[in-house]
């Protein structure tokens, strides 16, 4: 089977680079739909699942309570434990001030909608399945089913003037420009590294480092769902090797992981805040798996760099508050994608092994 791939390959180098130019960046706009779709509907899942996790906690919490009010004695001297009670209120209050789910392109479902019971223990409507699958693409404003011919990258976007066939609602602009960004890739990726795996490899990695820095910047989110499956893939790939060596592989995810757990451990010594977020972490250790201990130096300045100059324009432009925190994973996740496909010019003694040339 793998032979057969092989070849694959190698038949289609013998096309004309028109053609294969034509197909990988079709390919890639495919791709490109598909990360809108988890750039829309990841955040979501994951808020409903913590509202149900949260509701499932509180549900326990007053069941417990409700059993200890049965077997107390009506006459009991002993005062009930105030420490429960603090604590149910506690949740109680997270719960209540739980952010409500964003506009989506599926009908809205309340947090006791995600459960089979409600919080008194009266059943609830189960919701649909909200999934990366389910339900099929549709309208934010009026819930119009996206017909076949209204869902092709890019395409449907511009034959439709960027409205709903339905209620000419304006479609959100980022969809078509998430389309186009990942067919680019593809092609940059076809272009770095020719036919073969490696670019494979390369356009799957620009691809998760595309949505990911579309969810950070939007929500402050990186789901371990993405990031640690990210990390594995990396040591995987890298068995070849591919990008680096497995040995450079395995030091760059332990190395990406711990130098930013101590900044993260640093800044709240001094600070008692956190200076980084956690995803963070993970998704630099996913860096380091991918690209190697010495490509982490020119990613983490090419990204500090970057990010303090977004950082600055934005407080200057009235965008950013003093005492709100910028997302730093799209000026990593950025920073990576120029090292995967320009080397390490910056760090020219640690340059990457693997591939020819790769390393700048």
């Amino acid at each position: 089977m793998l032979n057969g791939l092989f070849s694959l390959f190698d038949g289609f180098a013998l096309l004309p680079p028109p053609a294969q130019y034509a197909f990988v960046i079709a390919f890639g706009l495919v791709i490109g739909s598909f990360v809108t779709v988890v750039v829309h509907r990841l955040p979501i899942m994951l808020e409903r699942d913590w509202q149900t996790t949260v509701e499932a906690y509180l549900e326990e919490i007053q069941t417990g309570e409700a059993s200890l009010t049965s077997d107390e004695p009506t006459s009991s001297s002993a005062p009930r434990s105030s420490a429960s009670a603090s604590f149910g209120s506690s949740v109680s209050s997270i719960v209540s001030t739980a952010p409500a789910s964003s506009t989506t392109s599926e009908p809205s479902a309340s947090a006791s909608q995600t459960s089979s019971t409600s919080i008194g223990g009266s059943a609830a409507p189960t919701a649909p399945a909200f999934n990366l699958m389910h339900p099929g693409s549709r309208c934010d404003a009026c819930g119009h089913v996206l017909r076949p011919w209204e869902n092709i990258p890019v395409i449907s976007y511009l034959a439709l003037r960027g409205r709903c066939s339905a209620c000419h609602a304006p479609i959100p602009a980022r969809y078509p420009l998430i389309e186009l960004v990942t067919g680019l890739l593809a092609a940059l990726a076809w272009w770095r590294f020719g036919p073969g795996w490696t670019a494979v490899f390369a356009f799957g990695f620009a691809a998760v480092a595309l949505a990911l820095t579309c969810i950070d910047w939007q929500t402050r989110l990186l789901p371990d769902s993405i990031t640690l499956p990210l990390l594995w893939a990396g040591l995987i790939v890298n068995l070849g090797p591919t990008f680096t060596t497995l040995a450079d592989a395995v030091i760059g995810a332990a190395a990406g992981y711990a130098f930013l757990w101590l900044i993260y451990w640093g800044f709240w010594w001094l600070r008692r805040v956190e200076g980084i977020g956690l995803g963070d972490l993970k998704l630099f250790a996913a860096i380091g798996a991918w690209l190697g201990w010495g490509a982490l130096v020119q990613v983490l300045v090419l990204a500090s760099l970057s990010g303090a100059a977004v950082g600055l324009a934005l407080l200057a432009l009235r965008r950013l508050r003093r005492d709100e925190p910028l997302a730093f994973g799209p000026f990593l996740a950025i920073a990576a994608c120029i090292t995967l496909f320009a080397g390490t010019p910056l760090w020219p003694a640690m340059a990457l092994h693997g591939t020819p040339g790769f390393g700048g």
